[in-house]
């Protein structure tokens, strides 16, 4: 019997690690969030640590407060957005490496067992999650400002022929693409037929 390594193995190591850091970064967020409240003295210890966490935060921050700004929210509830964004983000990354490294462990044990059925099948399940990834990394790209030369302005490209029909359906609410959420959602649904359909 093989056993899946990088799934079974490294995977929850990796987990444990990822989330644990961002316990810490929501710890820092919401420490953020209640100094905005506050507002003590500038001068003060405390009054200066918040100036030092606002700082350290703001890039991550920036863009939940411009999302808010255009609603006319509060923009002090940024960190809570971020914190909702950044949990989305962890999951669905640690979900796409769960996924690479069981679709890694699953081509050592087809190739082993010589079924060329079930390696056609992850053949085609992996191309889809490149697919998710490229389309994720377009997600993630849309909160910052890139180049066509970049590793996005290569994801964007590779990604518009989908995209773009998609966005043209369900257009983007303030600077979050909904369509790449339902993209992904039906990848996700072809990618269960193609599961079932290959035995995988």
């Amino acid at each position: 019997m093989i056993i899946p390594y990088l799934s079974g193995v490294i995977y929850p190591i990796l987990s444990l690690i990822v989330w644990s850091v961002f316990l810490v970064f929501v710890a820092i967020l919401v420490l953020r969030l209640i100094l905005s409240y506050a507002d003590p003295n500038p001068f003060g210890t405390i009054g200066r640590l918040g100036f030092k966490l606002r700082k350290f935060t703001e890039k991550w921050v920036y863009p939940s407060a411009r999302f808010l700004a255009n609603f006319r929210v509060d923009t002090r509830l940024a960190p809570i957005l971020t914190i909702l964004v950044g949990l989305f983000i962890t999951y669905f990354s640690m979900s796409i490496v769960h996924e690479t490294f069981r679709v890694i462990d699953e081509f050592g044990i087809v190739t082993a067992t010589g079924n060329v059925k079930a390696l056609i099948g992850l053949v085609i399940y992996a191309l889809l999650d490149l697919l998710i990834l490229f389309i994720f990394i377009r997600f993630i790209s849309s909160w910052f400002v890139f180049t066509r030369n970049t590793l996005f302005g290569f994801v964007k490209r590779v990604t518009d022929p989908i995209m773009i029909p998609a966005q043209r359906l369900i257009p983007t609410i303030g600077m979050f693409d909904i369509s790449a959420m339902v993209v992904l959602i039906l990848i996700s649904f072809v990618q269960m037929f193609v599961a079932s359909a290959f035995g995988l």
